[in-house]
C-alpha cells in the first residue's frame, strides 16, 4: 500500500492520494497555522475506523440478508496526552440504521466488524477501548 501527499500552500494544508486515485485534503488546526482546508490527521485515524467498519458490517449483514435502507456512523473519542504525543483512549463508535432489520443480526455483523475482520479497529485496540451503540430507525 502506497499513499501520496503533497503540500498545497505554505502552511499545514496536503492533498493525500492512495491507490483510489481520490485525493483527501489534510490540514493543521488554526491554533498552530492551518486554515480548516482539511480534516485532521486525527480525524483521518476516526474516519477511517468508521469506514473500515461500515464497509465490514455491509458485507456481513448483505450476507445475512439485512438491508438497511440508511446507515450513519458517528464516531466520538477520548484523547489522552503521551509524553509529547496524544492517543486516543476510549472511542465510541455510534451506529445508526434504518429499514427492516433484526437486531440481533445487525448486532452481529458489528461485532465481527469489531472483533474479528476491522484492521483499523486493530490498530487502535493496542492504545484505545472500543465500544459501541446501536441505534436502529424503523
Amino acid at each position: 500500500m502506497e499513499v501520496n501527499l503533497t503540500r498545497l500552500n505554505q502552511d499545514y494544508h496536503f492533498a493525500a492520494t492512495g491507490t483510489s486515485g481520490v485525493a483527501v485534503h489534510m490540514d493543521g488546526s488554526p491554533e498552530i497555522g492551518g486554515h480548516n482546508l482539511g480534516a485532521r490527521p486525527m480525524e483521518m485515524l476516526l474516519m477511517g475506523l468508521g469506514g473500515c467498519s461500515a464497509i465490514d458490517v455491509i458485507m456481513v449483514m448483505k450476507k445475512q440478508r439485512q438491508e438497511a435502507t440508511t446507515f450513519d456512523i458517528k464516531v466520538t473519542a477520548d484523547r489522552e496526552k503521551v509524553a509529547e504525543y496524544s492517543e486516543f483512549r476510549n472511542i465510541n463508535i455510534h451506529f445508526i440504521l434504518g429499514g427492516n432489520l433484526n437486531e440481533e443480526k445487525v448486532r452481529k455483523a458489528i461485532e465481527l466488524s469489531l472483533e474479528k475482520y476491522c484492521s483499523v479497529a486493530m490498530v487502535l485496540y493496542k492504545t484505545s477501548t472500543i465500544t459501541y451503540t446501536l441505534e436502529l430507525l424503523g
